[in-house]
């Protein structure tokens, strides 16, 4: 039976990810630090699992760990220290690389591996969850009714307080510009520039951000200008010592807390074409969506090089995510 390694399953989102791989029935190895050993155990130990315990700083053990992993989804992060060692590793072995990274850096790095990757049939997929996964699919379903798309406009609704993982993460990964793409390059724009996004309750003022979908999109769509934006619920950032915080939202926060997102694809005359999504919480999202892509990888449903997760299941695949909706509108403030 195919394995399916998860590094980084010790983590709040990783442990979630491999919960819902187990319900489906994978064959699941978990991995991660010799300092999560107990962790890990315990988590093998409800779901049936192998544990297998190994450092990134010695790339010939991540290879010896992997060559007998048919697909690794990565969800150890800051993935700016893990993604790069892991993909190469991937490569070399010829595994399947999979993670839900939301870190610029992390999709270049990606991206420059396509090359290597394709040569030996090798598949990259970074954001198979998260919102790379929900607004790849929410562009696509609008670029595909504009006969001739120009530019992308894309706003995320966050709400609910963040993990102690995403924190760490943002800390460690702070952009100090913020970047647009413009005819295909990224070009930095003023982080003032806010605007208004209807998320479903009116007109909400949402701030320009540096999304790793401004590389996804266009590496989709091939829109040349796209645009992403940021409305953040009260609450997102918990005050206090971070080590202090809980490991993330509980189940009760996750289902109180959607996430919803909006996208305007403007065309070469002026026209428009907008759509919203609504989904459950972005960290029931992302694990589910995961372990769900994992799956989809394992049955078969591949192709070599840097793919992106609506390129590679099409537009349907964040609606088969528990009970997301897309719904076509008719501007992204209506």
């Amino acid at each position: 039976m195919k394995k399916l390694m998860i590094y980084g399953a010790a983590g709040y989102t990783g442990a979630m990810a491999a919960e819902r791989a187990a319900s489906a029935g994978l064959n699941l190895v978990l991995a991660g630090r010799t300092q999560n050993r107990a962790t890990l155990e315990a988590l093998a130990g409800r779901f049936g699992a192998e544990v297998r315990l190994f450092s990134l700083d010695e790339p010939e053990a991540i290879g010896d760990s992997l060559a007998d992993i048919n697909v690794l989804l990565n969800a150890a992060g800051p993935f700016i220290h893990t993604a790069n060692p892991l993909m190469l590793a991937a490569i070399c072995v010829g595994t399947h690389y999979l993670d839900f990274s939301a870190e610029l850096d992390t999709y270049r790095q990606a991206l420059a591996l396509d090359g290597p990757a394709r040569a030996v049939g090798v598949m990259l997929l970074p954001g198979c969850g998260g919102s790379v996964a929900m607004l790849g699919c929410l562009a696509a379903r609008v670029v595909a009714r504009v006969a001739a798309p120009r530019k992308l406009s894309i706003a995320l609704h966050v709400a609910g307080t963040m993990s102690r993982g995403s924190l760490t993460s943002a800390n460690q990964n702070l952009v100090t510009k913020t970047f647009r793409l413009l005819n295909g390059e990224l070009v930095e724009r003023s982080p003032a520039e806010v605007r208004d996004f209807d998320f479903g309750e009116g007109p909400r003022s949402s701030f320009p951000i540096t999304l790793p979908d401004l590389l996804t999109l266009h590496q989709m769509t091939g829109v040349p200008d796209i645009e992403t934006f940021v409305h953040i619920s009260a609450g997102v950032f918990p005050s206090g010592e971070l080590q202090a915080l809980p490991a993330g939202p509980d189940a009760q926060e996750r289902a109180e807390n959607r996430y919803h997102a909006v996208v305007e694809v403007t065309e070469a005359d002026g026209s428009m074409a907008c759509a919203r999504l609504d989904t459950v919480n972005g960290y029931t999202f992302t694990a589910m969506a995961a372990a769900e892509a994992a799956r989809r990888v394992l049955t078969g449903e591949v192709r070599a090089g840097f793919q992106t997760p609506a390129g590679l299941f099409g537009q349907a695949f964040a609606e088969s995510i528990a009970d997301t909706r897309i719904v076509d509108t008719v501007s992204g403030l209506v």
